[in-house]
This record gives C-alpha cells, sequence and structure tokens, in this order.
C-alpha cells in the first residue's frame, strides 16, 4: 500500500489522501476536496484514480466529488446511512466491508459515529497497519460533535475501536490541527512533556511534509485518550465543580469535548 498525504493549504486546513496498489496502479481518492491537487499527484506518479472515498457528508470532504468523477470516471463510496446527504453514491458501506484497491491493498470499513452519525473509517491491517480517520479522530485531538454527531457516540467510538488498535496504526486525519490540539493537551495537562517537545517540534514543521502520527503516541498526547490521568482530572473538576470524585471514563470524555468546544 502506497499513501500520498496531500496538504490543501485552505483556510480549513484539510488533509486528502491518495492511497496506490503499487501492482496495478489503482487509487482510491480519500476525501478529495481539493481534486486539482489530488488529479495533480496521481498524474505524477501515473495512477488511476476508480475509487473516492468519503469518510462522511459534510461539504469540506465531499467537495471534490464532482470534478474528480468528471475527470476519472471514480465510483463514490460511504457509510451506508449518507446516501441522502452524498449525492451519486455508488456503494453504501458498513462495518466489517472491505473496500479492495487494485490487487494489493484491503482497507476495512469501520462504523465510527461520533463527528456525525454517518462516518467510516478505514483500516489497514497489514503489516504496516494505518488509519484513515477523516474528522473522528485528529492529531492530539477529537472530532467535535456540532453538525450532526454525538459526543458520547464518539466516546464509545473512542473507547471500543480507536483504543484497541495497535500502537504501531499510523493515523491519517483529514485536517492538520496539530498546534491548537496540541496547546489543548498542555492546558489540561501542563507536565505532559511529550506534547510539549511535539509543539516545538511541530510548530515549525512544513504542512506538505507533516508528520504521521502513530496510535502509540496518541495515547501519550491525546486527552481524549488519556481519561484516568489524574492531572486530566483535577483541571477538569475546577471547571466542573460537580464532577465525581472518581469520574467515570465517559464523563471525562463527555466534558472534555465539551470544554474543547469553547476552548
Amino acid at each position: 500500500m502506497i499513501v500520498e498525504q496531500i496538504w490543501t493549504a485552505n483556510a480549513w486546513r484539510n488533509f486528502n489522501y491518495l492511497v496506490a496498489c503499487a501492482e496495478t496502479g489503482e487509487a482510491l481518492a480519500v476525501d478529495p476536496l481539493d481534486h486539482e491537487k489530488c488529479l495533480a499527484k496521481a498524474k505524477a506518479m501515473g495512477w488511476n484514480v476508480t475509487q473516492i472515498l468519503n469518510t462522511h457528508e459534510h461539504g469540506d470532504h465531499t467537495g471534490g466529488n464532482g470534478p474528480m468523477v468528471a475527470a476519472t470516471g471514480a465510483s463514490i463510496i460511504a457509510h451506508a446511512n449518507a446516501r441522502d446527504a452524498i449525492p451519486d453514491m455508488d456503494r453504501g458501506l458498513n462495518a466489517g466491508d472491505v473496500v479492495k484497491v487494485g490487487n494489493t491493498v484491503e482497507l476495512e470499513v469501520l462504523d465510527t459515529p461520533g463527528h456525525t452519525m454517518s462516518h467510516v473509517c478505514l483500516l489497514s491491517r497489514t503489516d504496516h497497519p494505518a488509519i484513515f480517520c477523516g474528522d473522528t479522530l485528529f492529531n492530539a485531538g477529537a472530532g467535535n460533535c456540532h453538525n450532526g454527531g454525538h459526543p458520547e457516540e464518539l466516546y464509545e467510538t473512542f473507547a471500543s475501536q480507536l483504543s484497541k488498535l495497535t500502537d504501531e496504526t499510523k493515523v491519517y486525519p483529514g485536517h492538520d490541527y496539530w498546534a491548537n490540539n496540541l496547546e489543548f493537551t498542555l492546558d489540561r495537562e501542563p507536565g505532559n512533556d511529550r506534547a510539549r517537545t511535539l509543539m516545538e517540534d511541530t510548530g515549525t514543521q512544513d504542512p506538505d511534509n507533516a508528520l504521521v502520527s502513530t496510535l502509540g503516541l496518541e495515547k501519550e498526547v491525546n486527552t481524549f485518550f488519556r481519561l484516568h490521568n489524574p492531572s486530566v482530572i483535577a483541571g477538569l473538576r475546577e471547571r466542573f465543580p460537580d464532577l465525581p470524585d472518581v469520574p467515570d471514563p465517559k464523563t471525562v470524555f463527555v466534558k472534555l469535548r465539551d470544554l474543547r468546544n469553547n476552548w
């Protein structure tokens, strides 16, 4: 599996992706909002885009579908429940389905509600595992739930699916929010030295060559994976005095998401 992460340099700080089969040159475009950059990269690599995957229905992820289809004839695939929100969808995906790209790439569909209720992630379970996670999981953060989502559902996605992935799993999110999310981590957990070092490193990085995180790294610096951390809980109690003495992880997650909404 070959992955090209494409930095759009737009106001939303989107990442688009091409996932290609080295044997056949067939490629899957993931949320190709910047269709021009995606098409140019595919041409430069000698790839044929045959499928477009929308992780969810928001316009900053589906907005490039039309031009991509016009240029390539690719089919559009997304969550089965997104048909009414994504025009001209060709295939609806459910948990456990497999998206094949060429002869060598197989990606498992994860049903990952929370940011929206029609969100999927794609997981490669190879010797080099990776997850294409749209707006569910960000570097050092979690998706918001403002537009059709629910924080308790997002917690369940983190707890029952994402947290169980191997530490080696590479993380390919839909946006570059490294800086803001690490600032939030350090606001909640000032003693997190790993996050502080990353803040210094990523503050000067070129998004065209952005750091690709792993689940192991996320568990070190992403507050939404650090729900039992005493510093995180103590800080929350200052903002939410009614927090129980020993809050359950879901309560901590939802309070963190609420705090992040207005931070």
